[in-house]
Protein backbone atom coordinates (compact mmCIF):
# COMPACT_ATOMS: atom_id res chain seq x y z
CA UNK A 1 0.00 0.00 0.00
CA UNK A 2 1.39 3.71 -1.14
CA UNK A 3 0.67 6.58 1.04
CA UNK A 4 0.50 9.99 -0.08
CA UNK A 5 2.59 12.75 1.76
CA UNK A 6 0.56 13.63 4.69
CA UNK A 7 1.73 17.36 3.50
CA UNK A 8 0.35 19.59 6.43
CA UNK A 9 1.91 16.80 9.47
CA UNK A 10 5.35 16.81 7.82
CA UNK A 11 5.78 20.64 7.40
CA UNK A 12 5.07 20.68 11.18
CA UNK A 13 7.05 17.65 12.21
CA UNK A 14 9.67 19.30 10.39
CA UNK A 15 9.62 22.91 11.32
CA UNK A 16 7.40 23.53 14.83
CA UNK A 17 10.24 22.66 17.11
CA UNK A 18 12.93 24.74 15.29
CA UNK A 19 11.57 28.57 14.27
CA UNK A 20 10.93 31.13 16.28
CA UNK A 21 7.31 31.46 16.25
CA UNK A 22 5.09 28.37 15.95
CA UNK A 23 1.57 29.96 14.82
CA UNK A 24 0.59 26.81 12.72
CA UNK A 25 -1.02 24.89 16.23
CA UNK A 26 -4.74 24.85 16.13
CA UNK A 27 -5.21 24.59 19.61
CA UNK A 28 -4.62 26.39 22.66
CA UNK A 29 -1.16 26.53 24.56
CA UNK A 30 -0.77 23.29 26.46
CA UNK A 31 -1.18 22.94 30.35
CA UNK A 32 1.18 21.85 32.20
CA UNK A 33 0.87 19.04 34.61
CA UNK A 34 0.74 21.12 38.11
CA UNK A 35 -2.07 22.78 36.24
CA UNK A 36 -4.43 20.16 36.74
CA UNK A 37 -2.85 17.37 39.28
CA UNK A 38 -3.63 17.99 42.17
CA UNK A 39 -0.85 16.66 45.48
CA UNK A 40 -2.96 13.85 46.16
CA UNK A 41 -3.36 12.49 42.50
CA UNK A 42 0.01 13.20 41.76
CA UNK A 43 1.78 11.20 44.50
CA UNK A 44 -0.66 8.35 43.59
CA UNK A 45 0.58 8.43 39.72
CA UNK A 46 4.15 8.84 40.77
CA UNK A 47 3.15 5.43 42.27
CA UNK A 48 2.34 3.54 39.35
CA UNK A 49 3.82 1.23 37.87
CA UNK A 50 4.65 1.17 34.13
CA UNK A 51 3.48 -1.56 32.55
CA UNK A 52 0.46 -1.95 29.84
CA UNK A 53 -2.69 -0.24 30.44
CA UNK A 54 -5.85 -2.10 29.12
CA UNK A 55 -6.02 -1.63 25.79
CA UNK A 56 -9.17 -0.19 24.79
CA UNK A 57 -9.30 2.10 27.90
CA UNK A 58 -9.90 0.95 31.76
CA UNK A 59 -13.24 0.95 32.64
CA UNK A 60 -13.04 3.92 35.11
CA UNK A 61 -11.94 5.78 32.07
CA UNK A 62 -14.43 4.49 29.14
CA UNK A 63 -17.07 5.75 31.84
CA UNK A 64 -15.77 8.79 32.65
CA UNK A 65 -15.91 9.16 28.73
CA UNK A 66 -19.05 8.09 28.06
CA UNK A 67 -20.53 9.82 30.49
CA UNK A 68 -19.84 12.96 27.96
CA UNK A 69 -22.11 11.26 25.30
CA UNK A 70 -26.25 10.60 26.64
CA UNK A 71 -26.67 6.83 26.56
CA UNK A 72 -23.28 5.30 26.01
CA UNK A 73 -22.19 2.98 27.62
CA UNK A 74 -18.64 1.69 28.24
CA UNK A 75 -18.99 -1.09 25.55
CA UNK A 76 -19.53 1.89 23.15
CA UNK A 77 -15.88 3.63 23.92
CA UNK A 78 -12.74 2.67 22.44
CA UNK A 79 -9.58 4.33 24.20
CA UNK A 80 -6.72 5.78 21.39
CA UNK A 81 -3.10 7.41 21.37
CA UNK A 82 -4.77 10.36 20.17
CA UNK A 83 -7.97 11.29 17.90
CA UNK A 84 -5.11 10.54 14.78
CA UNK A 85 -5.43 6.88 16.00
CA UNK A 86 -8.71 6.88 16.30
CA UNK A 87 -9.13 7.96 12.67
CA UNK A 88 -6.84 5.57 11.62
CA UNK A 89 -8.35 2.54 12.81
CA UNK A 90 -11.78 3.62 11.37
CA UNK A 91 -10.47 3.97 7.86
CA UNK A 92 -8.28 1.01 8.49
CA UNK A 93 -11.32 -1.27 9.34
CA UNK A 94 -14.32 0.40 7.15
CA UNK A 95 -12.66 1.02 3.94
CA UNK A 96 -12.45 -1.61 1.53
CA UNK A 97 -10.64 -1.17 -2.26
CA UNK A 98 -13.61 0.26 -4.82
CA UNK A 99 -15.77 1.91 -1.83
CA UNK A 100 -17.28 5.21 -2.01
CA UNK A 101 -16.55 8.41 0.66
CA UNK A 102 -18.07 11.47 0.91
CA UNK A 103 -15.53 13.88 2.92
CA UNK A 104 -15.79 17.67 4.41
CA UNK A 105 -13.34 20.14 2.35
CA UNK A 106 -11.66 22.03 3.52
CA UNK A 107 -10.96 19.73 6.54
CA UNK A 108 -8.02 18.24 8.29
CA UNK A 109 -6.42 16.08 5.68
CA UNK A 110 -5.26 12.68 7.23
CA UNK A 111 -9.07 10.36 6.59
CA UNK A 112 -8.64 12.08 3.02
CA UNK A 113 -5.10 10.57 2.48
CA UNK A 114 -5.98 7.28 4.52
CA UNK A 115 -9.35 6.52 2.93
CA UNK A 116 -7.41 6.96 -0.77
CA UNK A 117 -4.79 4.90 -0.03
CA UNK A 118 -7.16 1.87 1.55
CA UNK A 119 -8.41 2.41 -1.99
CA UNK A 120 -11.68 4.65 -1.43
CA UNK A 121 -13.06 6.89 -4.12
CA UNK A 122 -13.00 10.16 -2.32
CA UNK A 123 -15.67 12.38 -3.27
CA UNK A 124 -15.54 15.88 -1.66
CA UNK A 125 -17.70 18.17 -0.71
CA UNK A 126 -17.45 21.79 -0.07
CA UNK A 127 -17.72 24.35 2.63
CA UNK A 128 -18.56 27.49 0.85
CA UNK A 129 -17.20 30.87 2.14
CA UNK A 130 -19.83 32.85 0.73
CA UNK A 131 -22.52 30.68 2.63
CA UNK A 132 -20.07 31.43 5.89
CA UNK A 133 -18.21 27.87 5.41
CA UNK A 134 -21.91 26.39 6.03
CA UNK A 135 -21.69 22.93 3.48
CA UNK A 136 -22.99 23.13 -0.38
CA UNK A 137 -26.02 20.69 0.38
CA UNK A 138 -27.37 20.81 -3.23
CA UNK A 139 -23.24 19.30 -4.01
CA UNK A 140 -24.14 17.23 -1.34
CA UNK A 141 -26.93 15.65 -2.28
CA UNK A 142 -25.32 14.90 -5.73
CA UNK A 143 -22.81 13.44 -4.02
CA UNK A 144 -24.27 10.52 -2.14
CA UNK A 145 -25.50 7.55 -3.86
CA UNK A 146 -26.20 4.27 -2.70
CA UNK A 147 -22.57 3.14 -3.24
CA UNK A 148 -21.37 5.87 -0.68
CA UNK A 149 -19.72 4.01 2.33
CA UNK A 150 -19.17 6.26 4.78
CA UNK A 151 -19.68 10.81 4.97
CA UNK A 152 -16.70 11.67 6.70
CA UNK A 153 -17.26 15.81 8.59
CA UNK A 154 -15.40 17.98 11.32
CA UNK A 155 -17.43 19.26 13.31
CA UNK A 156 -16.41 22.18 14.50
CA UNK A 157 -14.19 22.50 11.41
CA UNK A 158 -10.65 22.82 10.65
CA UNK A 159 -9.46 25.19 9.12
CA UNK A 160 -12.30 27.44 8.89
CA UNK A 161 -13.69 27.08 12.51
CA UNK A 162 -17.03 26.93 11.39
CA UNK A 163 -19.81 25.04 13.26
CA UNK A 164 -22.79 22.73 11.36
CA UNK A 165 -26.36 24.25 12.28
CA UNK A 166 -29.16 21.67 13.01
CA UNK A 167 -30.45 21.64 9.15
CA UNK A 168 -27.33 20.73 7.80
CA UNK A 169 -26.74 17.95 10.60
CA UNK A 170 -29.85 16.84 10.02
CA UNK A 171 -29.19 16.88 6.47
CA UNK A 172 -25.95 15.08 6.78
CA UNK A 173 -28.05 12.09 8.64
CA UNK A 174 -30.77 12.26 6.61
CA UNK A 175 -28.60 11.03 3.27
CA UNK A 176 -26.53 8.80 5.13
CA UNK A 177 -30.12 6.90 6.30
CA UNK A 178 -31.26 7.34 2.90
CA UNK A 179 -28.25 5.11 1.36
CA UNK A 180 -27.22 2.76 4.51
CA UNK A 181 -23.72 5.30 4.61
CA UNK A 182 -21.79 5.49 8.33
CA UNK A 183 -21.34 8.90 9.64
CA UNK A 184 -17.22 9.77 11.12
CA UNK A 185 -17.63 13.21 12.95
CA UNK A 186 -14.48 13.96 14.25
CA UNK A 187 -15.49 16.47 16.96
CA UNK A 188 -12.28 17.18 18.46
CA UNK A 189 -12.58 20.52 18.37
CA UNK A 190 -15.83 20.92 20.53
CA UNK A 191 -15.55 22.55 24.03
CA UNK A 192 -13.49 24.97 22.25
CA UNK A 193 -16.02 27.82 20.74
CA UNK A 194 -15.27 31.28 21.30
CA UNK A 195 -18.97 32.06 22.64
CA UNK A 196 -22.29 30.39 23.26
CA UNK A 197 -22.72 26.77 24.30
CA UNK A 198 -20.99 23.91 23.18
CA UNK A 199 -21.56 22.87 19.64
CA UNK A 200 -23.99 19.73 19.21
CA UNK A 201 -22.46 16.19 18.76
CA UNK A 202 -24.08 14.34 15.85
CA UNK A 203 -24.21 11.58 18.92
CA UNK A 204 -27.53 10.23 19.24
CA UNK A 205 -28.97 11.46 15.87
CA UNK A 206 -28.00 8.70 13.78
CA UNK A 207 -27.58 4.54 14.79
CA UNK A 208 -24.39 4.19 12.14
CA UNK A 209 -22.08 6.34 13.62
CA UNK A 210 -18.57 6.88 15.11
CA UNK A 211 -17.82 10.01 17.07
CA UNK A 212 -13.84 10.57 17.39
CA UNK A 213 -12.48 12.85 20.21
CA UNK A 214 -9.57 13.68 22.36
CA UNK A 215 -7.88 15.90 25.03
CA UNK A 216 -5.47 17.56 22.42
CA UNK A 217 -7.33 20.53 21.06
CA UNK A 218 -10.26 21.84 23.40
CA UNK A 219 -7.84 20.55 26.02
CA UNK A 220 -4.67 21.87 25.33
CA UNK A 221 -3.52 18.61 25.92
CA UNK A 222 -1.46 17.22 22.86
CA UNK A 223 1.28 16.03 24.77
CA UNK A 224 -0.96 13.15 26.85
CA UNK A 225 -1.64 11.66 23.16
CA UNK A 226 -5.59 10.67 24.52
CA UNK A 227 -7.99 10.07 21.84
CA UNK A 228 -11.45 7.61 21.67
CA UNK A 229 -14.36 6.63 19.34
CA UNK A 230 -17.82 6.13 20.50
CA UNK A 231 -20.19 3.73 18.57
CA UNK A 232 -22.28 0.83 18.83
CA UNK A 233 -20.79 -1.72 20.77
CA UNK A 234 -20.77 -4.37 17.96
CA UNK A 235 -19.09 -1.79 15.35
CA UNK A 236 -16.63 -0.82 18.14
CA UNK A 237 -15.89 -4.61 19.08
CA UNK A 238 -15.17 -5.53 15.34
CA UNK A 239 -13.08 -2.10 15.28
CA UNK A 240 -10.51 -3.06 18.76
CA UNK A 241 -8.54 -6.04 16.94
CA UNK A 242 -7.44 -3.23 14.86
CA UNK A 243 -5.95 -1.70 17.45
CA UNK A 244 -3.67 -4.21 18.67
CA UNK A 245 -1.87 -4.15 15.30
CA UNK A 246 -1.32 -0.69 16.17
CA UNK A 247 -0.44 0.85 19.36
CA UNK A 248 -1.73 -1.69 21.31
CA UNK A 249 -2.73 0.38 24.26
CA UNK A 250 -2.39 3.95 25.24
CA UNK A 251 0.40 4.54 27.92
CA UNK A 252 -0.78 3.82 31.69
CA UNK A 253 0.18 7.50 32.58
CA UNK A 254 -2.01 9.04 29.57
CA UNK A 255 -5.22 6.40 31.36
CA UNK A 256 -4.89 7.90 34.82
CA UNK A 257 -4.16 11.70 33.93
CA UNK A 258 -6.97 11.72 31.29
CA UNK A 259 -9.70 10.60 34.47
CA UNK A 260 -8.69 13.49 36.20
CA UNK A 261 -8.93 15.81 33.29
CA UNK A 262 -12.61 14.48 32.54
CA UNK A 263 -13.35 14.92 36.51
CA UNK A 264 -16.24 17.55 36.05
CA UNK A 265 -14.71 19.90 37.97
CA UNK A 266 -11.62 19.75 36.09
CA UNK A 267 -12.94 19.71 32.99
CA UNK A 268 -15.40 22.96 33.19
CA UNK A 269 -12.24 24.36 34.78
CA UNK A 270 -9.58 23.67 31.80
CA UNK A 271 -12.40 24.42 29.13
CA UNK A 272 -12.95 27.85 30.85
CA UNK A 273 -9.21 28.14 30.30
CA UNK A 274 -9.77 27.52 26.14
CA UNK A 275 -12.73 29.78 26.05
CA UNK A 276 -10.70 32.67 27.93
CA UNK A 277 -7.82 32.43 25.58
CA UNK A 278 -10.00 32.43 22.44
CA UNK A 279 -11.61 34.93 23.83
CA UNK A 280 -8.09 37.33 24.72
CA UNK A 281 -6.94 36.22 21.61
CA UNK A 282 -9.30 36.26 19.05
CA UNK A 283 -9.54 39.94 18.90
CA UNK A 284 -5.52 40.44 18.53
CA UNK A 285 -5.50 38.86 15.47
CA UNK A 286 -8.76 39.81 14.34
CA UNK A 287 -7.22 43.52 14.66
CA UNK A 288 -3.83 42.41 12.85
CA UNK A 289 -6.01 40.99 9.58
CA UNK A 290 -8.34 43.83 9.42
CA UNK A 291 -5.64 46.32 9.33
CA UNK A 292 -4.56 44.94 6.17
CA UNK A 293 -8.38 45.28 4.16
CA UNK A 294 -6.34 45.07 1.04
CA UNK A 295 -4.79 41.80 1.52
CA UNK A 296 -6.87 39.67 3.62
CA UNK A 297 -10.01 38.86 4.18
CA UNK A 298 -11.75 36.28 6.82
CA UNK A 299 -14.83 34.94 8.71
CA UNK A 300 -14.58 35.06 12.10
CA UNK A 301 -13.95 31.25 13.47
CA UNK A 302 -16.68 30.29 15.64
CA UNK A 303 -14.61 27.58 17.40
CA UNK A 304 -10.91 26.32 17.53
CA UNK A 305 -7.76 28.42 17.79
CA UNK A 306 -7.26 29.00 14.00
CA UNK A 307 -8.07 31.76 11.44
CA UNK A 308 -8.92 30.70 7.92
CA UNK A 309 -7.64 34.26 5.86
CA UNK A 310 -7.67 35.02 2.36
CA UNK A 311 -4.93 36.58 0.82
CA UNK A 312 -4.25 38.87 -2.33
CA UNK A 313 -0.85 38.42 -2.98
CA UNK A 314 0.31 36.64 -6.08
CA UNK A 315 2.10 33.68 -4.99
CA UNK A 316 1.63 30.19 -3.81
CA UNK A 317 0.52 29.65 -0.38
CA UNK A 318 3.07 27.08 -0.03
CA UNK A 319 5.87 29.00 -1.17
CA UNK A 320 4.90 31.77 0.29
CA UNK A 321 4.95 29.80 3.85
CA UNK A 322 8.41 28.34 2.97
CA UNK A 323 9.62 32.10 2.44
CA UNK A 324 8.31 32.56 5.81
CA UNK A 325 9.87 30.10 7.56
CA UNK A 326 13.09 30.78 5.73
CA UNK A 327 13.37 33.95 5.97
CA UNK A 328 11.38 34.92 9.77
CA UNK A 329 11.50 31.69 11.23
CA UNK A 330 7.64 31.85 11.37
CA UNK A 331 5.47 28.92 10.54
CA UNK A 332 1.66 29.01 9.78
CA UNK A 333 -0.08 26.45 7.62
CA UNK A 334 -0.77 26.88 3.71
CA UNK A 335 -3.87 26.44 1.92
CA UNK A 336 -2.61 24.00 -0.20
CA UNK A 337 -2.36 21.73 2.39
CA UNK A 338 -6.51 22.03 2.64
CA UNK A 339 -6.63 21.74 -1.45
CA UNK A 340 -7.37 25.71 -1.04
CA UNK A 341 -3.91 27.80 -2.50
CA UNK A 342 -4.85 31.49 -2.16
CA UNK A 343 -5.66 30.87 1.93
CA UNK A 344 -3.61 30.09 5.11
CA UNK A 345 -4.12 29.38 8.62
CA UNK A 346 -2.74 30.89 11.69
CA UNK A 347 -3.49 29.19 14.84
CA UNK A 348 -4.09 31.63 17.48
CA UNK A 349 -4.03 30.27 20.97
CA UNK A 350 -0.60 30.79 22.37
CA UNK A 351 0.24 33.94 24.96
CA UNK A 352 -0.90 37.07 23.36
CA UNK A 353 2.23 38.70 23.39
CA UNK A 354 4.04 35.32 21.43
CA UNK A 355 1.38 35.68 19.22
CA UNK A 356 2.31 39.64 18.48
CA UNK A 357 5.81 39.17 17.68
CA UNK A 358 5.07 35.92 15.54
CA UNK A 359 2.40 38.43 13.77
CA UNK A 360 5.24 41.14 13.27
CA UNK A 361 7.42 38.86 11.37
CA UNK A 362 4.25 37.58 8.97
CA UNK A 363 3.76 41.68 8.68
CA UNK A 364 7.06 42.23 7.83
CA UNK A 365 7.68 39.46 5.07
CA UNK A 366 4.06 40.54 3.52
CA UNK A 367 5.63 43.91 3.42
CA UNK A 368 8.60 42.60 1.46
CA UNK A 369 6.44 41.36 -1.05
CA UNK A 370 4.73 44.11 -1.50
CA UNK A 371 1.41 43.74 0.56
CA UNK A 372 0.36 46.52 2.92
Amino acid sequence: MKIEIFEMERMQSTWENVVDYNLSESGVHPLSLGEFVGREDLDRILQIGLGYSQTNGTPALREAIAALYPGASTDQILFTAGSSEANFLLMWSRIEPGDEVVFMLPSYMQMWGLARAFGAKVKPFHLRESLGWAPDLDELRKLVTKKTKLIIVTNPNNPTGAILDRTAMSAIVDLADRVGAWIVADEVYQGAEVDGPPSESFWGKYDRLFVVNGLSKAYGLPGLRVGWMVGPADAIGRTWPYHDYTTISPTVLSDNLARIVLQPATRAKILARTRGILQANLPVIADWLRSRPGLFEFLPPKAGAIVFARYHLKINSTELVQKLIRDKSVLIVPGDHFLMDGYLRFGYGDRPDYLLKGLERVGALLEELGGR
